[in-house]
């Protein structure tokens, strides 16, 4: 058994552990270890924006988990895809960049996560983007992630946002800044027309120092214990196991349904279950695996009467074609994730924020590319934000190589299907509007019998999907609440030397996707680690609406 010693070694190559391997090694003074399960991102499969639904679809570079039968999904198993390459899950996400409403921010805060409000956040989303048209009060220019709008080229883009507005909702310029709440232009993480990954823009060009040392085909075992202090890692590469010590920390970046699995077999997670594998103890804490979210979705699919969809592009020859353009020139189609479009809004009065988020998109197909509509047509992904419900990630064995059983218990509480119901009403409102009238043909689904609760309720419960942005199964909290599981400091509490950092952490789950939300924290936590002061707090003013208690728009 070989062994080294390094000051960090960092599990998971993921959107934090990019951002984390790049920033402690960035002065020269700390050596890391970066280990990463899967292998290289360098296929033009990931890097080009448009054909974001193909990696996802290889196990090369998913992990491929699945929930255990969600009773309330009819016993259904839903797919939950993870990133398994270098950039992780920011390798094979659809690209879209949508930081959450600044009251998420406030409410983690409230729950514990102090030095994490709004004010405190802003700063560092701002230190990891680099906006296409530069940075103002709210977005960074000169930060390592690439953002920019879609070209809105496709001509249904513009009616979905001048529908929105006969709607009644507010046009935003920008979903990321003052007003998140309305129809608008959605960002994407694009730059010079490829994908904009954590490990395009932290970690490869990281990659030159030589403090950083990147395994790939790694996987962690367990973290090493002397007492309570993490002293080191055991991990297999091959059929070889080594040891990697550390001077400093062990940090878990293995994402929201790894980072709990790789915790608790190391011995720290509930005892109980801990037990019950043969797993020794070496702190009792229970909230490891616990908390688990995600935002769910369904596809609001019209039939399109004018041929103007991206359907025009779905032969073998025409995406040769775009292929092609995007080889030779990086541009076109190909350099477009296509969710150009979008919107945040309220389900009801009395809801403070946008609880409803809208991808919109020119065209009938399944988000992962399974199913295609045989005719012209066009879509709205939509689902509710904060949902009750909360499942969980639990060890199926004491085996690393096993993966984890995963929960999310859908659907659970009775506001879940109430936002559902709202989100098919609000959604046919919308695509009923003048706007759409030169286009819209028949309501391919839920179809236009679908009308009652009853009719909603039986449709929502064998069409939804996961929006793929499970979070919080290693929650931040203050010191006295027994479930959570790391500190605002995202180190573990109860040991020394162990800190996670990824999704996972988040209290509880943000207004939209997480690859932004995630890139922050990671920034954010590196200069915790680093101990370094926090970037200085920003005030910068944000949207309430002044009827949210009275008026649903």
């Amino acid at each position: 058994m070989s062994e080294e010693t390094f000051d960090y070694v960092i599990v998971g190559a993921g959107s934090a552990g990019c951002v984390l391997a790049d920033r402690l090694t960035e002065s020269g003074e700390h050596s890391v270890l970066l280990l990463e399960y899967g292998g290289s991102d360098r296929s033009l499969l990931i890097q080009m924006p448009a054909a974001l639904s193909i990696p996802m679809n290889m196990p090369r570079y998913n992990w491929f988990f699945h929930t255990e039968p969600e009773p309330h999904l009819g016993g259904r198993s839903l797919h939950t895809p993870r990133g398994k390459v270098l950039g992780g899950s920011s390798s094979i996400n659809g690209l879209v960049y949508v930081r959450g409403n600044p009251l998420d921010y406030e409410r983690w805060a409230s729950e514990g996560a102090h030095g994490w409000a709004y004010r405190d956040v802003l700063p560092y989303f701002k230190r990891t983007e680099r906006r296409e048209g530069g940075g103002d009060e709210y977005r960074g220019g000169e930060g390592k992630i690439h953002t920019r709008y879609g070209p809105l080229d496709n001509p249904l883009n513009h009616v979905w946002l001048e529908a929105g507005r006969q709607a009644g909702y507010a046009y935003t310029k920008d979903m990321n800044g003052f007003q998140q709440e309305g129809v608008g232009r959605m960002d994407m993480t694009v730059g010079g027309g490829r994908r904009s990954s954590a490990a395009n823009a932290y970690l490869r060009p990281a990659m030159r120092r030589r403090n950083l040392a990147v395994r790939t085909r790694s996987l962690a075992l367990r973290v090493l214990f002397e007492g309570r202090r993490a002293v080191g890692l055991a991990y297999r590469r091959g059929n070889e196991e080594h040891v990697a010590r550390v001077r400093r920390e062990v940090i878990v970046s293995a994402g929201p349904i790894q980072s709990p699995k790789l915790l608790k077999l190391s011995g720290v997670g509930p005892a109980q279950e801990l037990s019950r594998h043969g797993i020794p103890v070496v702190h009792d804490l229970p909230g490891v695996g616990e908390n688990l979210q995600d935002h769910l979705e369904f596809y609001f699919q019209m039939a399109c009467t004018q041929p103007v969809t991206l359907y025009s592009y779905t032969s073998t020859f025409s995406k040769a074609m775009v292929g092609l353009r995007w080889l030779l020139t990086k541009g076109g189609l190909g350099a477009s994730n296509q969710f150009e479009a979008g919107g945040f809004i309220r389900s009801r009065a009395g809801v403070r924020y946008p609880n409803i988020q809208y991808h919109f998109l020119p065209m009938a197909v399944s988000y992962d590319g399974s199913s295609l509509a045989q005719e012209h047509g066009f879509q709205a992904h939509v689902g509710p934000m904060r949902s009750p419900s909360r499942g969980w990630v639990r060890l199926a064995c004491a085996d690393p190589n096993e993966k984890p059983k995963v929960f999310f218990d859908y659907m659970s509480r009775p506001e879940d299907w109430e936002e559902m119901r709202a989100c098919v009403r609000l959604t046919r409102e919308i695509f009923a509007q003048p706007a759409f009238a030169p286009y819209r043909g028949r309501e391919i689904q839920p179809g236009s019998a679908v009308q009652s609760d009853e009719q909603i309720d039986d449709f929502i419960r064998g069409h939804v999907e996961s929006a793929y942005h499970p979070s919080c199964s290693c929650r931040m909290g203050s010191p006295d609440d027994r479930q959570a599981v790391v500190d605002p400091q995202a180190r573990v509490r109860g040991v020394e030397g162990l800190r996670v950092v990824d999704s996972s952490i988040m209290p509880s789950i943000t207004t939209g996707n997480l690859n932004a939300p995630t890139l922050m924290l990671a920034e954010k936590a590196a200069d915790h680690i680093r101990g370094r002061a926090p970037l200085p707090p920003e005030e910068a003013p944000f949207h309430l609406a002044a009827n949210w208690e009275t008026s649903q728009r």
